[in-house]
C-alpha cells in the first residue's frame, strides 16, 4: 500500500511539472495557431492516459520517458519546430554554433523530436502491449517497433493533410519540412531507429535480470 502511495505521488509529482513547463511555454509562443495545433497531441495523450488509468498506471520508468518526450514537444510547439534556437543557446555556451560545428544546414530539432518519439516511447508502448496480455518475450520487443513505424506514417498523413487545409505560411509551419522534400521518410527512419535503440536496450536489461531472478529462487 505505501508502494502504491509512493508510486502514485511519483505521478502526480511528475503530472504537476509538466503542467507548470506547459504553462510557462504557453505564454507568448512563437506562432500561437501552430501551438494549438501541436499541442492536440497533448490533449490526445492526456485524455488516452485520464480514460485508462484504472487499468493502467504505468511504471515509473515509463512515466519519466513519457513526461520527458512531452518536454521536448512543447519546446518544439513553444519555438514552432523549425525556429527551436538550439543553435544559439550552443553558441551561448561553447562560443561557436553546434550547426557550424556539425556543417548542418538547417534546424535539427524536428529531427530530435521524431527520434525521441521512438527512444523515449517505445518503452512505455510495450508495457501497455504486456498489461494487456502479450507475453514478455521476442513479439514483446518487435510490436513496440512497429507501432512506432505506423503511427509516425500516419502523423506524417496528418501533417500533409493539415498543411493542405490551412494557409500557406501556417501549413509550412506546421509540415516543418524545411524544403526536404525527403523530410517525411526521414522522420518516420529516425523515430524507428529510436524505437529499435530502445527495444535493443529493454532486451538487454530483461536478459541482465533473469539470472538475478533464477538465483533468487
Amino acid at each position: 500500500m505505501e508502494t502504491d502511495r509512493r508510486h502514485r505521488r511519483y505521478l502526480l509529482t511528475l503530472v504537476g511539472l509538466f503542467l507548470l513547463i506547459w504553462g510557462v511555454l504557453a505564454i507568448d509562443p512563437f506562432n500561437r495557431h501552430d501551438w494549438l495545433l501541436e499541442n492536440l497531441l497533448v490533449v490526445g495523450l492526456a485524455a488516452a492516459l485520464l480514460l485508462g488509468h484504472k487499468h493502467y498506471l504505468p511504471s515509473r520508468s515509463a512515466a519519466t520517458l513519457i513526461f520527458l518526450y512531452l518536454c521536448i514537444h512543447q519546446l518544439g510547439a513553444h519555438y514552432t519546430y523549425a525556429n527551436v534556437p538550439y543553435n544559439d543557446w550552443w553558441q551561448a555556451l561553447t562560443g561557436e554554433g553546434l550547426d557550424e560545428q556539425q556543417g548542418w544546414e538547417r534546424n535539427q530539432f524536428d529531427r530530435l523530436a521524431h527520434f525521441s518519439y521512438g527512444l523515449l516511447l517505445a518503452y512505455p508502448m510495450r508495457e501497455v502491449l504486456i498489461r494487456m496480455g502479450l507475453r514478455p518475450g521476442f513479439w514483446s520487443l518487435i510490436l513496440p517497433i512497429d507501432i512506432v513505424l505506423s503511427t509516425s506514417a500516419i502523423y506524417e498523413l496528418i501533417e500533409w493533410f493539415g498543411a493542405e487545409m490551412l494557409d500557406g505560411g501556417l501549413g509550412r509551419t506546421f509540415l516543418a519540412t524545411q524544403n526536404d522534400r525527403w523530410d517525411p521518410q526521414k522522420d518516420i527512419a529516425l523515430a524507428a531507429g529510436g524505437a529499435l535503440i530502445a527495444m535493443v536496450i529493454t532486451g538487454i536489461a530483461v536478459r541482465a535480470r533473469r539470472p538475478h531472478r533464477q538465483s533468487r529462487t
